[in-house]
């Protein structure tokens, strides 16, 4: 492990090994309706018809426990579906139900309660029904008080509406939509950084209370990406999770292609430099853990950046163009 996040005890290179390994094993387990298995921001399976339906699992990640020693767990179910929501929509796919998993060491009916009123309220901000889920107590398996949170979801979309790496061309540009902050990722790094801290201390370079800036929940871009989608305006869509602008963005472009991104077309929350500064994280350990205050980068024929940008603006949502798809491979941040 190296760099700040393996010092903090995250093994990347361990969790990409794992996937390369589970793709193998999942190609073992398919059906002919399958069209993206393992490795999209959803999995995509044919319907008939025309639809497709596009599904995502995740987690919450060590936020959980940030939310646990503040006493607040009102937010965490929030992220649970945005984390989910936002990967399905990347395809175009219009997010249909959203299914939650809670482990707890011990079951307390109100910490439940609120947990759930979260994913109660990120499914509305989804626009998905919350269909059911799990709730488990697990003694002995977890730490004291200990919780984790997860789901999944799925969405339908045409196949002639699906968005993707195929549409991509050199020429189109980068959107960068404004994160909320940290959303879920990188926590384990988060926790380092403010060890010892009090969570309803206000730091100066914050503005507010440090529970109030880490607990902030992840924005939801449902809506704006299926109204752009509908309007024809995108080509493609990365929600910048784990792995950061870096890791996510190649995800939207077709092989043999790349993206140029331009560092001064916004400005990351102040969060970020608290969090690398406390936790002696180098700029590249920053742009490689986290958003680093772009949680969603729409690619989008150029002549549509501009009603792409109004758009946003229109459902509230911050946009600026911040890069373009280049005919190199890789990216790179000028």
């Amino acid at each position: 492990m190296s760099g700040a996040y393996g010092r903090a005890g995250v093994n990347l290179a361990a969790a990409a090994d794992a996937v390369g390994l589970i793709r193998e094993l999942a190609e073992g387990a398919s059906r002919p309706e399958v069209v993206e298995g393992v490795g999209g921001f959803a999995g995509l399976f044919r319907l008939g018809d025309g639809r497709l339906l596009a599904a995502s699992a995740d987690g919450v990640g060590t936020k959980v426990e940030v939310a646990r020693l503040a006493g607040r767990l009102d937010t965490v179910g929030i992220d649970a579906v945005a984390m989910c929501a936002n990967d399905v929509v990347t395809t175009g796919a219009e997010p249909l139900f959203f299914l939650d998993t809670l482990v707890v060491e011990r079951l307390v009916p109100e910490q439940v309660a609120a947990i759930v009123a979260g994913v109660a309220e990120g499914c509305r901000r989804a626009g998905c029904a919350l269909l059911g889920g799990e709730t488990a107590e697990h003694p002995g398996h977890l730490a004291e008080g200990g919780l984790d949170v997860s789901g999944f979801c799925v969405g339908v979309v045409g196949e002639d509406r699906l968005l993707g790496p195929g549409r991509v061309r050199p020429g189109d540009v980068l959107v960068g939509v404004r994160s909320s902050g940290l959303h879920a990722n990188g926590f384990s790094l988060v926790r380092r950084a403010v060890d010892g801290l009090d969570l309803g201390s206000t730091p100066e370079e914050l503005g507010r209370p440090l529970a109030d800036e880490l607990l902030e929940p992840t924005l939801i871009y449902v809506p704006l990406i299926m109204a752009a989608a509908a309007r024809e305006l995108l080509h493609a869509a990365a929600h910048i999770t784990g792995g950061g602008l870096p890791g996510n963005v190649p995800r939207a472009l077709p092989e043999g292609l790349g993206a140029e991104l331009d560092r001064t077309a916004w400005r990351p929350h102040e969060v970020f430099a608290f969090v690398a500064r406390r936790a002696d994280a180098s700029d590249a350990d920053m742009f490689e853990t986290f958003n680093m205050g772009l949680g969603m980068v729409l690619v989008t024929p150029a002549e549509d950046a501009d009603p792409v940008g109004a758009l946003a603006a229109e459902l509230g949502f911050e946009a600026a163009v911040v890069g373009r798809v280049t005919d190199e491979p890789g990216v790179r941040l000028r």
